[in-house]
This record gives structure tokens, C-alpha cells and sequence, in this order.
């Protein structure tokens, strides 16, 4: 089985192998085949509505051709959950992406979750999701450390962050109520086993659990509903692509 993992930001080889990095080659089943592919282009923070729509145009792009070129499934490497929806749409084979799958997995696992974060600025992405999915009431709190994310270097090597994370994650579990903690980025995916060594609950990796799901749902021959997402009668595939090239000009961040 062959997964196509959506890298959302222009990175280079270093860049990508650190986003590899969330899937050790122990936790993947054998017979995967994972391929991690950045986008031409993209926004730069994912702090906006306007950061969002780039998002997911370039996310739909990347991900566009997935079942021609015969991937099995698409993974979206970002809690904004971008091109998720479209590509649904446009393709028949499993798409998943990591916000809906951990809200979900948590709601499974607790009676409440917390969302621990990097950045006030990626607040509104969880917001937009706890609307989208109905999942308010299952949701404890939203915190963040107030650090500005590198999404290129991500948490390598950095324990003073982590010891942030872990004092955020504690006031959600003994203030707010929470019983199950996801990391609030795909970049984070360093500070899992940290977090969950030193905390009494479980402490969700969204980029795991998105690639876990996918597998989960090639193992039983499913997909999403085609009722749900239905096929454009007419797609005009071209003319993304071509969108897609222009945008490669352009420099990122």
C-alpha cells in the first residue's frame, strides 16, 4: 500500500526528513509504502483565513493526482485539516487529515480533551474545527506557550519548550478538566513521547493518528462517502496544476 503525506510548507530534503521523523519505521505496518511530498508553495504562518485559503489550494494541488499516480490514501501533514475537503471530493481513495481524526480518536479515549499549543496564533484553527465538527463540549480548553513556531527545525533539541508544554498541559488536566491531551501542530510531533512520559493521560501525536487511521481504513476497504463528498461533474485539474506551477516563482515564507 502506497500513502501519499502532504507535506503543507515548500521544504527542502533536511526540512522533510524532520517531518518524516513523526513516523518511525516501527509504527508503520508492513506492506506501507509512505512518501512524504511538499507543496510548490504556500503560506506562511497559518495564522489567517487568507493564510488558510493558500493552504488549501496548494494542498489540493499536491494531493490532485494522488490516485492517478496510485498512491492508496493521502495524509494532510497539518492540524488546519487543509484540502481536506476537496480532495475528498476529487478522489475516491482515503483521505485523512490529522485535527479530525485526533479530535476524534481523544473523544474515544476521555471525556475531555485539551489542545496544547504553540502559538495564540493557531487558536482559531482549533476553533474553526470544534465548530465544523460539533465537538465543543468534548473540548476542555485551548492553551498555547506563546512561542512562535519554526516550521522548518521544528522542536529539535529544544527541552525548554517541552517543559513549557508540559506546564500547559498539566493547568489543562488539573484546571480545565481534561483527560486526554493532542499536541496542537504536526510540527510538535518531538515532544510526544516527552509529554507523555511525564503526564497521567494520553498525550495524542495528530500526524501519527492521521497515518494510523489511514491504514486502519485501507485494512478495511473503506473510504469516505461519495454521498458526503460528491464528485465534480466537471474538474478542471489543469487548470490548478498550471496555478500551482505559477506559484512555484514566487519565494515561501
Amino acid at each position: 500500500m502506497r500513502i501519499k503525506f502532504i507535506v503543507p510548507f515548500p521544504l527542502d530534503e533536511n526540512g522533510v526528513k524532520l517531518r518524516e521523523a513523526q513516523l518511525p519505521k516501527e509504527v508503520r505496518r508492513p506492506g506501507y509504502e509512505v512518501t512524504f511530498v511538499p507543496v510548490k508553495n504556500s503560506a506562511a504562518w497559518a495564522d489567517s483565513e487568507y493564510d488558510l485559503t493558500l493552504l488549501d489550494m496548494m494542498i489540493f494541488e499536491a494531493g490532485l493526482n494522488a490516485e492517478a499516480e496510485g498512491y492508496d490514501a493521502v495524509c494532510i501533514d497539518t492540524m488546519s485539516d487543509s484540502g481536506l475537503h476537496p480532495l475528498r471530493s476529487r478522489l475516491k481513495i482515503p483521505v485523512v487529515a490529522p485535527a479530525v481524526a485526533s479530535m476524534h480518536l481523544a473523544c474515544m479515549l476521555g471525556h475531555k480533551f485539551s489542545i496544547i499549543t504553540m502559538w495564540d496564533k493557531w487558536i482559531h484553527l482549533y476553533k474553526k474545527h470544534l465548530d465544523e465538527y460539533k465537538l465543543w463540549d468534548r473540548c476542555a480548553s485551548l492553551r498555547h506557550i506563546g512561542e512562535a513556531p519554526n516550521l522548518e527545525e521544528l522542536l529539535t533539541g529544544k527541552e525548554e519548550t517541552f517543559k513549557k508544554l508540559e506546564a500547559e498541559s498539566w493547568k489543562a488536566i488539573k484546571d480545565d478538566g481534561a483527560d486526554v491531551i493532542i499536541l496542537g501542530s504536526t510540527t510538535m510531533h518531538q515532544s510526544q513521547k516527552y509529554l507523555a512520559e511525564r503526564l497521567p493521560v494520553p498525550v495524542l501525536n495528530p500526524g501519527l493518528v492521521a497515518y494510523k487511521i489511514a491504514e486502519m481504513l485501507l485494512e478495511l476497504k473503506l473510504s469516505h462517502s461519495k454521498v458526503a463528498y460528491p464528485s465534480p461533474q466537471k474538474p478542471k485539474d489543469d487548470m490548478v496544476l498550471a496555478m500551482a506551477e505559477t506559484a512555484k516563482k514566487f519565494s515561501w515564507p
